[in-house]
């Protein structure tokens, strides 16, 4: 998530028992063993037409629903689960049809799924880093405009293709070169976990074989039955929304008042599926987060109207009530931010320190006895594993060369796109990117969580500080934040997909190959996307609009809080942030206290911070497909834990898709032909 990628929980790949356990009846000792008499092709076969063309079509499925979260909640569940299982099904497909007539020159394999996996998520992950519903968007006009009130004038810049497209360019890949010399050390010599790395090899393995493959074709079935029942709900709802509003969305489930105060269901599949996916505890906290905001704190707030703000003012002004939802929301993820921030540099350095010393140690035994006892120590799979990771090493020479080279690229461009991001800023932002981009990946490693955007907000507060607030340090903040995000989020990316090849056997040649293709294909699509979105929805970005962007407007708030100070708070408003940042991490202290097993039941801060400005309508939307995954595992909890991630991702993908048509439905000016509103008995 940008806030909801950081959280190890949104993370969690979701597997079910049934998947990896294929693998341990067939043999317990050895994964590698079950494709012994299988030959690895070389990694050049990894890399075919077949898996890029089915990449490029699930790129383009899936930057519209991480488009559509992203201009929503801006909670992002993992979809590797969706990538790894449609790749399997629609390549496996067309081997099948090439196989009856005899035309099969190359069969299937799990390193070719690999491919198509990080492919894919290599490039709707830009969508993400890109910053299209955080600060990309939020240098927009639309989104400053609505904090007017600044001292120094309105510092804005409007998306535009052109400028979007060599933005991300320039940055995203050079996050890909920043830690390619240290993948031996992180994934061989310190053998970090990368749990969604992990879980996702464990599900490219079991696809491979015969039980895997049954159980594959049948959850394939069950996303496409929910995929289809999503887009054609999203076409239906779609005919009763003429007007503002409108529509099932609207719908105020628990009366008028409730709905008022963002208390409603809004038949959202995306959010019932997204709500399957997510632990229970993410969305309780949601839930919990809204009820505090909405229905104690700012009905409260709104009883000093006329004391603490000005009645007349707009009620979109963050002078106002407005102000004390983006602020407070604010400080909560802040305070969580920098918690987490530190645990993982603690929980880094420290691992960092035990893997050192374990290695210095392994370095202490006599050589003549070294290789022996290494040998002995492991296992037939990692001895497979590690032979073929170290045979296709990537020169450091060229990971070193090609940083520098894109470094002097990006340090003339940028200035180009974003004239108050002076070269200097950037080549400070350059010396330390790769330090912090390593302590992504090595924390990421240890915990699964990305701390990307709490990097990308640091300097935010750095460089705007820096530029200061009358030479255009809003938009510098900003522009900093896209640079340090991409580069440590594509990063530690980069390395769980190393991860992911180096336990499904697939080259770290390939690996990088299509991790720089499926980039290269997010820095294209994804303005693309964003594009028809921002010219079908003129409203995009208002606090009234179908896709509000909030996280966008928290951003820009962000960057004008480092710049012009805590004089853009309303009255006692500071206070009250002091409040909810020293509650967000004594919070975060009594969960780390309680431990794993206790502390299922305290919310986390984070998510609680999510609906302070939107509202509860998608945490109820959220906690009913929670319940409906808790009733089915009560139910039958092997089917559940089997079927659940397909059925949350047909309900995902179907109405994320139905976004392409509604927005090119816009686009041409043709109207839903129906206004479903609901008023109270008392209204004129």
């Amino acid at each position: 998530m940008d806030n909801g990628r950081e959280n190890n929980a949104d993370r969690d790949m979701g597997l079910h028992d049934e998947v990896i356990m294929t693998l341990e009846d067939e043999e317990e000792l050895s994964v590698e063993r079950i494709f012994e008499n299988k030959e690895v092709p070389s990694w050049r076969k990894q890399l075919t037409m077949r898996a890029f063309a089915v990449s490029f079509v699930l790129s383009v499925m899936f930057c519209f629903i991480v488009m559509k979260l992203n201009l929503t909640t801006g909670i992002i569940p993992s979809l590797n689960v969706s990538a790894g299982l449609l790749g399997f099904f629609f390549v496996k497909t067309w081997t099948k049809v090439l196989k009856k007539y005899g035309m099969l020159k190359q069969p299937f394999t799990r390193q070719e799924n690999t491919v198509i996996q990080t492919c894919v998520v290599a490039s709707s992950g830009i969508a993400f880093s890109g910053g299209f519903g955080s600060y990309l968007f939020g240098m927009s006009e639309r989104v400053a405009i609505q904090s007017a009130e600044a001292k120094y004038g309105l510092d804005y810049k409007n998306p535009a293709i052109g400028w979007m497209i060599s933005f991300l360019f320039v940055v995203s890949l050079l996050g890909l070169f920043s830690v390619l010399p240290l993948q031996k050390i992180m994934i061989v010599d310190f053998k970090l976990t990368y749990p969604s790395g992990t879980a996702t090899a464990h599900l490219i393995n079991s696809f491979h074989t015969p039980q895997g493959a049954k159980l594959a074709k049948k959850q394939v079935r069950e996303l496409g039955k929910f995929f289809s029942f999503s887009f054609a709900w999203g076409f239906f709802q779609w005919f009763f929304t003429a007007g503002d509003d409108c529509g099932f969305s609207n719908f105020p489930t628990f009366g008028l008042k409730a709905y008022k105060y963002g208390f409603f269901f809004d038949f959202s599949a995306t959010y019932v599926g997204v709500g399957m996916i997510c632990p229970h505890i993410i969305n309780v906290s949601l839930l919990v987060g809204g009820i505090l905001s909405w229905g104690i704190l700012w009905p409260l707030i709104e009883t000093r109207k006329g004391d603490w703000y000005s009645a007349d003012l707009d009620p979109h002004s963050l002078q106002g009530l407005q102000g004390y939802k983006v602020f407070i929301g604010i400080a909560m993820i802040v305070g969580d931010g920098l918690y987490n921030f530190f645990k993982v540099l603690r929980q880094t350095l420290a691992g960092l320190f035990y893997k050192f010393q374990r290695r210095n140690a392994n370095m202490q035994i006599p050589v003549v006895e070294d290789s022996s006892r290494v040998r002995k120590s492991l296992s037939y799979d990692d001895q497979r594993r590690a032979q073929l990771f170290l045979k296709d090493q990537i020169p450091t020479w060229f990971a070193i060369g090609g940083y520098f080279a894109l470094a002097a690229v990006s340090t003339a461009t940028l200035p180009l796109i974003f004239h108050h991001l002076k070269w200097y800023y950037i080549i400070v932002i350059y010396i330390f990117a790769p330090t912090l981009a390593f302590c992504n990946a090595f924390g990421c490693g240890l915990t699964d969580w990305s701390l990307a955007s709490t990097y990308g907000k640091l300097a935010i507060f750095t460089i705007g500080a820096w530029a200061g607030a009358s030479h255009g340090g809003v938009l510098a903040g900003l522009a900093a934040c896209g640079v340090m995000m991409n580069i440590v989020s594509t990063a530690s990316d980069l390395t769980q997909d190393f991860k992911t090849g180096y336990l499904t056997m697939a080259s770290p040649y390939s690996m990088f190959v299509s991790q720089v293709v499926g980039t290269a294909m997010g820095c294209v699509i994804s303005p693309c996307v964003f594009w028809i979105f921002y010219k079908a929805f003129p409203d995009l970005g208002l606090p009234t609009s179908a896709y509000p962007a909030p996280f966008a407007t928290v951003y820009y708030n962000i960057a004008k809080l480092g710049v012009e100070g805590f004089s853009a708070l309303p009255k006692d408003c500071l206070k009250l942030c002091y409040g909810f940042f020293a509650a967000s991490i004594a919070i975060n202290l009594i969960r780390d206290a309680l431990g794993k097993k206790r502390s299922w039941f305290i919310p986390l801060p984070m998510a609680m911070a999510i609906p302070f400005y939107l509202g509860s309508f998608f945490a109820i939307d959220m906690c009913v497909g929670s319940l409906i995954l808790f009733v089915w595992q009560k139910i039958n909890r092997a089917k559940a834990d089997a079927f659940g991630p397909a059925v949350a991702s047909g309900l995902i993908c179907g109405d994320g898709i139905w976004t392409l048509p509604s927005s090119i439905l816009a686009l041409v000016g043709l109207k839903p032909p129906i206004c479903m509103k609901f008023l109270s008995r008392v209204d004129p």
